[in-house]
Parts: C-alpha cells; sequence; structure tokens
C-alpha cells in the first residue's frame, strides 16, 4: 500500500491476479478432486468385495452357525441328557447300619444341591423378603451338613417353595429341582441269599439283562459281613464307574471302617461312633458373586475373550474369502480389467475395506444374536453373561475394543490379499497360507488358554508386545485389567506396524499383480518390498 501526501492509496491489481486470491489455487482443487476420485474408487472396489463375498453360500451358512447353534442347544442338551437316575444296589451282610448311611449321605448330598440351586434362584429373581433368616436366603455360601440338615428338619424345598410362592411375582417361574442322580433298588432274594462266591453270578443278569424293557443296574455294592476286620468292599458298575459316585461312597464307608475298628480295640459302640463322626467344621466365606478377584476376573474376561475369539474366527473366515477372490481374479485374467479402472493402491485399500465390512457384520450379527439370546432366556447362561457386559460401562473399555478389532483386522487381512496376489491358484496359495495361519492361530489358542486359567505369564507379556498378536493379546487381557500406558503403548505400537505393513506389502501387492507365471521367492520378495 503506497502513501501519497499521508494516506494510504489502494492497490491495483490485474486481472491476472484477481483469481489467485479470489480462488484457491489450481492444484489444490486437482488434489482435492483426485482425493475424492480415489475415496470414490475405493468404496466402489469395497461395496464390489463386500456384495461379492455376501453372494456365496458359505458367508450364509457361516452366518447363520451362531444362531442355529443357539436355537437347538437347549433341545440337543435335552435329548442328550440322561433322564433316569442311576439305580444303585446295596447289599449289605453286615447287618444294614452301613447301607443306611450310604443312603444317607447320598439323600445328603442330593437336599445340599436343591438347597444350593433354591439358594441361587431366590438370589436371581430377589425373592430374599419371603424368608430373610431361611438358608436358602443366605447366598454365596457354603452350606455343611449341619445346615443341610436344618433345612431338611425345617421342611426341605417343599416349604421353601410354599413361602417363595407367597412372595413372588406372577411372572416369575416356578423354582423346580433337578431330578435326584441316584435310585437305590432292594437287592432280590437272589442276591441277597447268594454266598460271597456266587453273587457275580446273581448280579449279571440284573447289571446285564437281556429282556428289552428290563432297567440295568448301574452299580452294584457288596459289603461284607467281616467289613471291619477286613477293609474289602466289592463294586460293580455298568461301565465306567463315576468319579463323583466313588467320590460319596468312599467316605461313609471309611468311616464305617473306623467305627468297627474302634469297636474291636475296646473302645464302647457309642464313643465308636462319636469319634468316627468327629470332623472338622469348615467355616467358608465367599465373595459375593463377581466381587472376588479371581471371579470378577473370569467374568469380566467373557467379552474380551469372545471378542478375541470372534476376531481370530471371522479373520480366518472373510481372509479366506477374500484370498480366494484375488486369486480368482488373477487367474481369470480379470485384473487387467480392473486395473484399467483403479490404481493398485485403490484395489488394495478397497479389498481391505469390504473384508473388514464383511467380518465387521458377522461380528454384529453374531452378538446380536448371542445378547438376544442371553436376555431371552432365565437361566444360568444369562445370569453368567449379563454382569460379563459389564465391560460395556466404560467408554474406554469400549474404544479400546472398537480399535484393536479394527486394526488387527486390517493387520491380518493384509497378509491375506497379499498372498491371494502372488498365487496363481489356490494350490499355490494354499503353500503360502499353512504356515501363516500356523504361526498365527497356535500362539492365539495358547494365549485364550492362559487367560482362561488365570495365568498371568511372561509369555501373555510377550504376545502383547508383539504386533501381530497385539490386537487378540489386548482383547483377551481387557477383562484382567491392562494399565493404561500399555493399552496406550500397545495401540501407538499396532498403527506403525500397520503403517509399515501397508508400505512394504503394499509393494508387494502392486508388484505381484501382473506377475502371471512367476511363484516368487523369499529373495524376490524382499526385492519387491524394497522396490
Amino acid at each position: 500500500m503506497h502513501h501519497i501526501g499521508g494516506r494510504a492509496a489502494p492497490v491495483r491489481t490485474t486481472a491476472r491476479d484477481a483469481p489467485r486470491r479470489l480462488h484457491p489455487p489450481r492444484r489444490h482443487r486437482r488434489r482435492r478432486r483426485e482425493r475424492r476420485r480415489m475415496i470414490n474408487h475405493i468404496l466402489l472396489v469395497a461395496a464390489r468385495e463386500f456384495r461379492q463375498i455376501a453372494m456365496t453360500r458359505s458367508f450364509w451358512l457361516t452366518l447363520l452357525i451362531l444362531p442355529v447353534a443357539l436355537a437347538i442347544g437347549p433341545l440337543t442338551q435335552r435329548f442328550m441328557s440322561k433322564d433316569d437316575p442311576d439305580r444303585v444296589m446295596l447289599i449289605d451282610r453286615t447287618g444294614g447300619s452301613t447301607a443306611q448311611a450310604i443312603e444317607a449321605r447320598f439323600d445328603l448330598e442330593r437336599q445340599r444341591s436343591i438347597l444350593t440351586d433354591l439358594s441361587r434362584y431366590v438370589q436371581r429373581y430377589h425373592l430374599d423378603a419371603a424368608a430373610p433368616q431361611a438358608l436358602w436366603s443366605q447366598h454365596d455360601r457354603w452350606y455343611s451338613d449341619a445346615d443341610v440338615a436344618r433345612f431338611v428338619a425345617d421342611g426341605g424345598v417343599a416349604a421353601a417353595q410354599a413361602k417363595l410362592t407367597v412372595a413372588a411375582p406372577e411372572d416369575t417361574p416356578a423354582f423346580k429341582p433337578d431330578k435326584p442322580d441316584y435310585a437305590f433298588v432292594a437287592p432280590p432274594p437272589a442276591v441277597a441269599q447268594s454266598s460271597d462266591a456266587t453273587v457275580d453270578a446273581a448280579l449279571q443278569p440284573l447289571l446285564h439283562p437281556t429282556a428289552k424293557d428290563a432297567k440295568p443296574l448301574d452299580y452294584a455294592v457288596l459289603i461284607p459281613a467281616d467289613f471291619g476286620s477286613s477293609p474289602l468292599v466289592r463294586l460293580w458298575a455298568n461301565g465306567n464307574a463315576g468319579p463323583r459316585f466313588v467320590g460319596t461312597l468312599q467316605p461313609v464307608l471309611t468311616q464305617q471302617l473306623r467305627g468297627r475298628y474302634l469297636q474291636a480295640n475296646g473302645l464302647s459302640p457309642a464313643a465308636a461312633q462319636t469319634a468316627s463322626d468327629i470332623a472338622p467344621a469348615l467355616s467358608i466365606s465367599t465373595p459375593p458373586p463377581g466381587g472376588g478377584a479371581r471371579e470378577r476376573v473370569l467374568i469380566r474376561s467373557i467379552l474380551p475373550l469372545v471378542a478375541c475369539y470372534m476376531l481370530m474366527m471371522s479373520l480366518m473366515l472373510s481372509g479366506s474369502w477374500m484370498l480366494q477372490g484375488t486369486v480368482e481374479e488373477r487367474s481369470n485374467k480379470l485384473l487387467e480389467t480392473v486395473l484399467a479402472c483403479v490404481s493398485p493402491e485403490e484395489l488394495m485399500y478397497g479389498k481391505l475395506v469390504g473384508t473388514v465390512g464383511i467380518g465387521l457384520s458377522m461380528i454384529a450379527v453374531w452378538m446380536l444374536c448371542g445378547i438376544g439370546a442371553a436376555y431371552a432366556t432365565q437361566g444360568a447362561i444369562a445370569d453368567m453373561i449379563r454382569p460379563a457386559l459389564e465391560p460395556l460401562n466404560s467408554v474406554g473399555t469400549i474404544a479400546t475394543m472398537i480399535y484393536f478389532f479394527v486394526a488387527g483386522y486390517v493387520a491380518i487381512a493384509m497378509i491375506f490379499l497379499t498372498i491371494g496376489a502372488m498365487s496363481d491358484s489356490m494350490r499355490d496359495a494354499q503353500g503360502y497360507l499353512t504356515p501363516v495361519l500356523m504361526a498365527i492361530l497356535i500362539p492365539i489358542t495358547i494365549l485364550i488358554q492362559g487367560i482362561l486359567s488365570g495365568g498371568g505369564g511372561i509369555g501373555i507379556e510377550v504376545l502383547t508386545w508383539i504386533p501381530i498378536y497385539t490386537p487378540f493379546a489386548v482383547l483377551a487381557r481387557l477383562g484382567s485389567g491392562l494399565p493404561a500406558w500399555e493399552v496406550v503403548a500397545t495401540g501407538v505400537l499396532l498403527a506403525a506396524f500397520i503403517a509399515v505393513e501397508l508400505v512394504l506389502l503394499g509393494r508387494l501387492f502392486r508388484a505381484s499383480l501382473l506377475a502371471a507365471g512367476q511363484r516368487p521367492n523369499v529373495k524376490t520378495m524382499l526385492n519387491r518390498m524394497r522396490a
């Protein structure tokens, strides 16, 4: 601006300067047009990739696997479960006291199971007000033998149901105790009157009946007349003896054997019985649901572990579909036509976006089906899944899961895409794919097992800092709690790895697209990455 006579004079502008001052430079407009065109091409390739995979039968069959499994799961469990209890025969030749003690112990264990299930039922439907002082209103504890005896003396499950019916809302389902696992049957005369030498022959028709409508005997226990002086007790099992049955039977026989030994050594029957019944009174305190360290970790780890597993499954499936499509395009000479319309970079990014879209759509459908099934049921599965959704209450956790999920998808999908670009057939692709899958799946499987077992060893820490395993390790460890600095550091490391991967594997992808008939070795691949 010029000053004439102390006043500023306006600067004259020429016609050539006006567009430069009023409009942005042409190169900026050109760059914006190129970016828009590139984004449009990427989205077109992504839409084509998504549509091509979504039109396959395998995609829909895979997508429907989980909903079908959730639908038929309860029916399958009902058909595969054993309705009839195991039939048990006690042959007591000591006078009957041992058989009575065995039956009493099995009944006590069943009542303990009923009391525990009843307590969970009351806690689930918030029915503690029906009888606040009742044993079944005292949750998250171990019920001792004295507690179970008191529960039975107070009327057992029938008395509890009468109180709960009055206090429960109308839409509350009634409590149904499980059927007994064992049914005791009296020995027939042929078995009761047989000798120890002939009892085997007498039991065979009962263990293996020939009549079609006859129910076989599952267990037979012989307590000989000299039990006490001899510790031998015979057990017949129609198949493998269940550890639960043997574990319940063994303490009763041990107690009876100890009492008889004490009587044989001069103790009175009453004193011997008292001595054999002596046991420590354990007072066991358990944390509230989700309140204990290990239980809380396991419950909160359910959703992250499911996300880790779903990431692995969807990657293997959608990655294989993308690889197959790329191989077919390359073998059918379709890539020349495609590359006439889009650049190799646009093709690569479009395929990645389309594959990520396929994977996320599968995950969304599976998660909606799983959450819907959990909230539609009123069983133990729903009780476990509902508190497992607690991590979703944190915005930071949700953002972390989404970031590592998408980043992990891009990191692994890029490997599949590059393998497809280097292969002329699926046979060639399998040669590259098999070692890659083994290198990815085996450590991830070990990682998931380690998290489930509550481990936090150095192996899990190491996998967290290896970029190819970082998404899976971070997702799996979210439930056990990760320091914020570690989440941020591994996130930055993963982003840097993806950036380097896109550059190096992108060069390999571009150089391999039109190199048909050339199976590159390691040296060739390294040279293409440097180019």
